[in-house]
């Protein structure tokens, strides 16, 4: 689900090296400038055309550092911007644990999101971010799958707070979007798992248990992302480095809650998955006990018959009754009437 590099044993640390050839996107630059009066949008070709840091035009500043193909550029990109060299090492080796460390004048934050790609397949995305006073620089591997084209468009015509506020406030809208889109994921696995539910108790078969595993790991996987996903928020409302403004902790109270509601969703819905599996195992159980009494109330007919059968097949000279002319036909009578008899004894106690 989640892309996940990792550096070879004992390399040193915070270094820095090159994906393999074919891993990485080409890296394109966008930098976004915005102010309550308007906002202005750009390709840049290299890292020297983009602003210094610590401006004071009255400007907030969005770097988007999109694909990780050109690791020179990643390094040019730490050297202006004085980016710490375990956070860049953390930004290159992806399947990070969301977090929030605090550098030197900046803050370096690190969220997983989960989208659904061209196939309805659920698929994860590292995002890191590098928070300074009036610049926010976000990092990651394809730009064409995020969830942050709400936060773009907010930020082209003007609504809400986002222009108004400052870099703080745009770090919040980024992950809040990221937060927010799980809701429709679950929503999706809620439905699914009905679905699942009306078709176990119709017809219980194996696909459906692959089905249902599927569903608990798809859980599990949200679960592992959205739990430090709430760290990464608390750890932002308790900040004492002065990058976080008391308005933009605000809005992160309500970014906490939803993580919440989303924690909470998970949970039950995992509590849904092992109830299935439990109704899954019932229900087999079930239909065999129906087999086993169907087969077992057909044997107990058959005994008495086969055993009247057999008594009468022994064939021995002196046996009584066997050579009268209907003998054949009062045995059939026999047997029909002991399998009548068997039959109605059964409903009335209720096993048929």
């Amino acid at each position: 689900m989640f892309k996940t590099r990792h550096p070879l044993p004992g390399t040193a640390p915070a270094t820095l090296t090159a994906l393999a050839e074919g891993e990485g996107l080409p890296t394109v630059i966008h930098l976004v400038e915005y102010s309550p009066a308007g906002v202005s949008e750009r390709i840049v070709s290299t890292v020297a055309e983009l602003p210094e840091l610590g401006l004071t035009d009255g400007k907030t500043r969005w770097i988007e550092f999109n694909g990780l193909g050109n690791i020179d550029a990643l390094r040019a990109m730490g050297e202006k911007y004085n980016l710490h060299p375990l956070a860049l090492e953390d930004v290159i080796h992806t399947g990070q644990r969301p977090k929030a460390d605090t550098y030197e004048n900046q803050l370096f934050l690190v969220a997983q999101m989960v989208y659904r790609d061209e196939q309805d397949r659920l698929c994860g995305e590292q995002v890191s971010m590098f928070l300074f006073n009036g610049l926010l620089i976000t990092i990651q591997e394809d730009d064409q799958r995020d969830v942050f084209d709400p936060v773009r468009e907010r930020l082209r015509v003007g609504r809400g707070w986002i222009r108004k506020l400052g870099s703080d406030y745009l770090a919040y809208a980024l992950i809040d979007s990221i937060i927010d889109h799980c809701f429709p994921i679950l929503e999706c696995l809620g439905e699914a798992l009905e679905e699942l539910e009306d078709e176990l108790l119709d017809k219980p078969n194996r696909a459906c248990v692959g089905r249902l595993h599927e569903f608990r790991r798809t859980l599990v996987q949200l679960r592992r992302v959205i739990w430090p996903e709430r760290d990464l928020i608390n750890s932002l409302l308790h900040d004492e480095s002065g990058l976080v403004s008391k308005q933009a902790k605000v809005f992160l109270r309500d970014a906490y809650d939803h993580a919440i509601r989303i924690m909470d969703l998970i949970e039950s819905y995992r509590d849904i998955a092992a109830g299935l599996l439990e109704l899954y195992l019932s229900a087999v159980s079930q239909r065999t006990n129906e087999i086993m009494r169907v087969l077992t109330v057909i044997s107990a007919i058959f005994i008495p018959l086969t055993f009247v059968a057999g008594v009468y097949g022994m064939n021995f000279d002196n046996m009584p009754e066997l050579h009268q002319p209907a003998g054949y036909f009062v045995c059939l009578a026999v047997m029909v009437s002991i399998a009548a008899f068997q039959i109605a004894f059964f409903k009335r106690r209720g096993w048929l």
